[in-house]
């Protein structure tokens, strides 16, 4: 077990060597936490939770209620759903699942996420790209990792833009969901395109010339 402090909010946590970081709270984790801006009141997904640090305290700032925690490993689950108890924050919703697989909430302010970044980058990619469906509008996604690149594009090209910060050597990353992404535009625009051609062409009876075709 061991104790931290983050922002004046004292956390306690059990956990073991089956879990990541077992020795204390990890630096990319509060590197991240540091900029998270979590408010009262939002709804808040802890992507991978490991025993539950960044999910305990976003629960003491937006209320329990509001959180939930996901991992894949069991382990990890039990600890996080014992550390939540002892922490005050028993309401929190604590899954076991591959990613989103156990997560039936959507329309998430806050997805926050340490993904197991030394792997290839198949985990990281379905946290993104499922993460952005599960964000209302003005959501926000957090992740914190030690590579920049391919984090900073895939972000990029899933949210339209991030900001990137760099914090006691890692990568902070921040990507909002606006009303709309530009490939989300094109599709829309395209989808519209094809409605009136189907339009004329009913109207009409002869099909728009190719050259009039997007």
């Amino acid at each position: 077990m061991y104790s931290v402090e983050i922002d004046g909010i004292e956390i306690n946590i059990k956990t073991d060597n089956t879990c990541f970081s077992p020795d204390g709270a990890d630096r990319g984790t509060l590197a991240m936490l540091s900029v998270s801006d979590v408010r009262a009141g939002e709804k808040v997904l802890d992507l991978g939770c490991g025993a539950g640090i960044v999910g305990i305290w976003c629960a003491k700032i937006t209320g329990a209620e509001n959180v939930v925690m996901t991992d894949i490993c069991p382990v990890s689950v039990d600890f996080a759903k014992e550390n939540a108890l002892e922490n005050g924050v028993e309401g929190v919703k604590v899954v076991c699942g591959d990613g989103f697989e156990k997560v039936d909430e959507a329309d998430f302010d806050v997805i926050l996420s340490n993904p197991p970044y030394h792997t290839d980058f198949a985990v990281a990619k379905g946290f993104i790209e499922k993460g952005f469906n599960r964000l209302k509008i003005g959501g926000r996604m957090l992740m914190v990792t030690k590579r920049l690149d391919w984090y900073k594009n895939k972000l990029t090209a899933v949210f339209g833009g991030c900001k990137v910060r760099e914090i006691d050597g890692y990568y902070v990353f921040e990507a909002v969901k606006r009303s709309m992404t530009r490939k989300d535009a094109e599709k829309k625009l395209q989808k519209k395109l094809l409605k009136t051609e189907a339009k004329a062409e009913e109207k009409t009876g002869k099909k728009v010339p190719k050259r009039f075709r997007k």
